[in-house]
């Protein structure tokens, strides 16, 4: 199922949204790949030709889906995804949240990007990835899951989504027969 196909006929609520590093990363590939053949839903906010016509789009899925991936890869500075994830986790501390936060966070940065980024691009990034981190242990809130790498994310994330599967399965049946 394509991605397109997610966006036009997904309740928003009900995937999971793979933000986080963009640019020419990779990293959804994989997560991709996983949730089709699983028939999991997502939302890719990644596209070849963004406008800001998919701000709105992407501003729900952001503040809606049920589970939000946030890797942050030694691949790019990423200084937005870094200013979204702290966003983000403003909405995990709402009390009535029922939706979960998987965040990995590279606390290295590829050498490509030493090359590319002046010192000071190089100092923001790694100060804002050790805050995310350290923060996160900090608040020790059980919607937000803290991990080492993208195959920890990843199997998170399907761990997370088949305990939605169950919670839905019980719940729906007795809403029912109310």
């Amino acid at each position: 199922m394509s991605n397109e196909v997610h966006r036009k006929s997904l309740k928003v609520n009900d995937c999971v949204g793979l933000f986080g590093t963009c640019g020419n990363s990779k990293w959804r590939d994989e997560f991709i790949s996983c949730f089709e053949a699983q028939d999991i839903p997502f939302f890719n906010p990644q596209v070849d030709d963004w406008d800001p016509s998919l701000a709105q789009i992407e501003a729900e899925h952001l503040a809606n889906d049920r589970i939000l991936v946030w890797p942050i890869t030694s691949e790019t500075p990423g200084l937005g995804s870094i200013a979204e994830t702290g966003f983000s986790l403003l909405q995990a501390i709402r009390l009535e949240s029922r939706r979960e936060f998987v965040v990995m966070v590279d606390q290295t940065l590829d050498q490509e990007v030493h090359d590319e980024f002046s010192s000071d691009v190089i100092k923001e990034s790694m100060r804002g990835r050790a805050l995310i981190i350290e923060h996160l242990k900090k608040l020790q809130l059980d919607n937000v899951y803290l991990v080492a790498d993208l195959k920890d994310a990843l199997a998170v994330t399907i761990n997370l989504w088949g305990i939605y599967q169950l919670r839905k399965n019980m719940i729906e049946p007795r809403l029912m027969s109310l």
